[in-house]
């Protein structure tokens, strides 16, 4: 809920130029605050967004980031894609000024209760999911955070009525104070920004911090198949309510003779039946049990439920299938971006599948693939700064051949792969070496399909 929070007249420094950092910029803007934006790049990608900025006297500061440009703050905001660990952060800390993310600017200015949803990976499945559940109800749930809208462009529509269903990455978690979601959702925990973190504990610290301004009065929902999360929820204050795929809780939601179940005094109320589930792979199964958890507590009927998943055929970048060519199917799984998310993508995945992996590499082990691999794939093409990596790896258990740009692992990838076989892009890494981000890295893989199937017997994939 909103609290008193002002900033009319206050000096507040934004750091990070990109899509939360420029949602602080307008809300700030709205309160009164004087606002400045600064970025380590010497120029923002767009020129005409510096001219609008300036033009609406926001002051621009561009290159690398100084002790005294932050001691001048009064507030500092920053983006989640700015690391925290950064002297000049240190220093102004130091010093008194203090330091908060967008998702904590946001949230003090939300009017409705707030439902906040994190983990490795299903986070921006789980969010749309959950959203599309409430919205089926009847009620105004817009999805946000670290998928679509930042939160703080929720602020202006917000109303006491509004559910702000948001997904939220370690990284906003780290710079939270006071956020405090009246649901709470940890999908799964297993090690990934080990680069930015430096150790798996100090990651599942920043996810735990979402229970951290909890009470009784709320609830945490969590992945009673997934032990790291069971113990990273282990004594939480909000009311726990569980989920499993394995049909073994006594209270929570399940699954039962082929239907998504809530249990509670041994009593299965019916909700949602399996076959109205469009997702691939067992992992998405559970994200859309997680989903159906969240509205549960809200109080929306099967119905909609029901509805909403089988309106459902999941998200761009997120096991999406692309193309069927020559009897070979082309998947983009870009958002796997770790091991774990890795491995799940490639076991979902009949047989004969040729991966595609690499790239920025975030922490784990490629050689935690070597089992499923060996399994479910006929090779592997490694790609981006991890190729060394991927090689040293897997080399001895499939063929790994190496690709210097998305054309040439697509094309690869097709001559390597057997008739009525996959080529899955999973990277396991994120996409900085080589794209903007996840979703660049995918459109790019699928602009490569397509052109590889202009004037091939071939049908594009069904969504």
């Amino acid at each position: 809920m909103a609290m008193d929070f002002r900033v009319t007249h206050l000096n507040v420094t934004v750091v990070g130029a990109a899509r939360s950092g420029l949602a602080a910029v307008d809300l700030l803007q709205a309160q009164g605050a004087h606002v400045t934006l600064a970025d380590s790049a010497l120029r923002l990608p767009d020129d005409t967004l510096e001219d609008r900025l300036r033009a609406r006297g926001v002051r621009l500061e561009l290159g690398p980031h100084t002790r005294d440009q932050f001691l001048q703050a009064q507030l500092l905001v920053v983006s989640p894609g700015v690391p925290l660990e950064q002297p000049a952060f240190a220093q102004a800390r130091y010093a008194g000024v203090p330091i908060i993310g967008e998702l904590e600017l946001a949230s003090r200015w939300l009017q409705g209760p707030v439902i906040a949803i994190t983990g490795t990976k299903g986070k921006s499945t789980t969010t749309t999911l959950a959203s599309r559940m409430l919205t089926e109800g009847g009620l105004n749930a817009p999805a946000g955070g670290n998928i679509g809208d930042a939160l703080g462009a929720q602020v202006g529509a917000s109303t006491p009525a509004t559910y702000h269903v948001v997904e939220v990455s370690s990284f906003q978690l780290s710079a939270i104070d006071t956020f405090h979601p009246w649901i709470s959702v940890l999908l799964n925990l297993s090690p990934d920004h080990i680069d930015r973190h430096g150790t798996f504990e100090a990651y599942a610290a920043a996810k735990a911090r979402i229970f951290m301004n909890q009470t009784g009065e709320d609830w945490a929902v969590v992945n009673a198949d997934d032990p790291a999360a069971v113990a990273l929820a282990h004594g939480v204050r909000a009311r726990r309510f569980d989920y499993s795929l394995d049909g073994t809780l006594a209270d929570g939601v399940t699954v039962e003779d082929g239907v998504i179940v809530r249990r509670s005094g041994g009593v299965s109320a019916p909700l949602v039946p399996l076959g109205a589930v469009q997702l691939p792979g067992r992992h998405l199964l559970s994200d859309v049990l997680a989903a159906t958890a969240v509205a549960c507590l809200v109080g929306v009927s099967p119905d909609a439920m029901h509805r909403a998943v089988e309106g459902f055929r999941g998200l761009a970048h997120a096991l999406e299938r692309v193309a069927v060519i020559d009897g070979i199917t082309f998947i983009n799984d870009s958002k796997a971006t770790n091991i774990v998310s890795a491995r799940q993508s490639i076991d979902s995945c009949e047989g004969g599948v040729v991966v595609i992996l690499g790239g920025r590499h975030k922490g784990g082990r490629f050689e935690d693939l070597r089992d499923v691999v060996a399994q479910k794939c006929a090779g592997v093409v490694a790609i981006g700064e991890a190729r060394p990596l991927v090689r040293a790896a897997l080399a001895d258990v499939v063929p790994v051949w190496d690709a210097g740009t998305m054309g040439e692992a697509v094309r690869q990838a097709r001559t390597m792969a057997p008739s009525g076989g996959t080529v899955l892009l999973a990277p396991a890494c994120s996409s900085f070496d080589m794209f903007a981000d996840y979703s660049a890295r995918g459109r790019a893989f699928v602009e490569e399909v397509q052109r590889m199937n202009d004037g091939q017997s071939s049908v594009l994939a069904p969504r």
